[in-house]
């Protein structure tokens, strides 16, 4: 059984006045109050302790920055001279450079100069295996050779285009042991005037001669050669057409014709047929009467042959009596620096002699030297 106290609801008791109440709310206000004011001394404390820990903290990071702001500027003093080097390499590397691309471009412009030159020399010697098809004709006495005879010689008499540069000369000489001597001193002082004088290297000249060559014929059996055609009033063209209209036709042993061709250096005249047989049956006339224009000519028929060179070896052959001269500097006009070279290699003294030719070309320009056999002494 419950106890008496617990038993009733207790009420406020008629006893406790306002007054009372109104002092317990006060005090738990209080209570509450300075409450709170510990625990806001307790967050200023701690605020406190955190200001003085960020100004610590502050402190510290101003004095980094200022040893590292000392360390910059120190760095910044010891590179100055580095900084100064750099820029001088730069300038002097900047300069090199501009020097060498004008160096470039001088070289590029000489190297394409030289390859002209080279060029027009390897066209003027080269000769290839096979030339283009040129008729060709035979004019001598054709028999049996005996077996004590020399078989029949070519004689050829080449032209030989030999390309002279800018700032180089040729002279020859009247002896070859003028020009040996000249070529064996190699480096002349040329006398320009009475103070000047320029220096020129003399060199051989070496040109390639041709030594062996070899002739393939061939005998066409489609072609005649038409020759002993005497000098007619009628225009080319129609004393071709002419020969084409006579040639054509079967009552002149002739047939179709596939084209008519005056050769140039001997002024006879090929024709080609287009059926095998005709040319060996006209061949076998050997001669006919042929109607040009008022009068008839007697026209010889015979073989066309053909040829190709197959085969063309050369050999290098030193003019006896001519020189190279090289390295000349463009300082006088063309005339004057011709008659100071004479001037100073016809000089005894000098290990010159009579001169028999001078050429002189001046930087700038360039010339061909023609050299025909049999006008120069050789030696091998």
């Amino acid at each position: 059984m419950d106890s008496d106290e617990d038993s009733f609801i207790h009420l406020p008791s008629p006893s406790i006045s306002a007054t009372e109440s109104w002092e317990t709310m006060a005090t738990e206000q209080a209570l509450r109050l300075k409450d709170m004011c510990k625990a806001l001394e307790v967050d200023q404390f701690s605020l406190e302790a955190g200001r003085k820990e960020s100004e610590q903290e502050a402190s510290r990071l101003e004095r980094e920055t200022e040893h590292l702001r000392k360390r910059l500027q120190e760095l910044e003093e010891e590179s100055q001279p580095q900084k100064a080097g750099f820029q001088r390499e730069i300038q002097l590397a900047l300069t090199e450079k501009r020097q060498l691309l004008q160096e470039k471009l001088a070289l590029e412009n000489e190297l394409e100069q030289l390859e002209r030159f080279q060029v027009a020399q390897e066209e003027l010697h080269k000769v290839p295996t096979n030339l283009p098809e040129r008729a060709m004709v035979f004019k001598g006495h054709v028999e049996e050779a005996k077996e004590e005879t020399l078989p029949n010689c070519l004689t050829v008499r080449p032209q030989i285009r030999y390309p002279v540069p800018g700032g180089s000369a040729l002279i020859t000489f009247e002896s070859h042991e003028v020009a040996s001597r000249i070529i064996g001193m190699e480096q002349h002082h040329v006398q320009l005037d009475e103070f000047s004088y320029v220096h020129v290297k003399a060199e051989a000249m070496t040109l390639l001669l041709p030594s062996s060559l070899e002739i393939s014929l061939e005998r066409s059996p489609r072609r005649v050669l038409l020759s002993g055609i005497v000098a007619s009033s009628l225009p080319e063209d129609r004393l071709l057409e002419k020969l084409e209209l006579f040639f054509s036709k079967r009552q002149n042993k002739g047939g179709e014709v596939v084209s008519v061709e005056r050769l140039s250096d001997s002024g006879h005249v090929v024709l080609t047929f287009v059926d095998d047989g005709v040319a060996e049956r006209l061949i076998q006339i050997g001669r006919c009467q042929v109607p040009i224009g008022e009068e008839s000519h007697t026209v010889k028929l015979s073989h066309y042959v053909g040829g190709e060179i197959a085969e063309l070896q050369f050999r290098p052959s030193v003019c006896a009596r001519t020189v190279v001269l090289t390295g000349i500097p463009d300082v006088l006009d063309e005339e004057l620096m011709r008659d100071a070279l004479e001037i100073h290699f016809q000089k005894p003294s000098k290990g010159g002699g009579e001169v028999d030719s001078i050429a002189y070309v001046p930087i700038g320009q360039c010339a061909v030297a023609v050299f025909e056999g049999g006008e120069e002494e050789e030696e091998d």
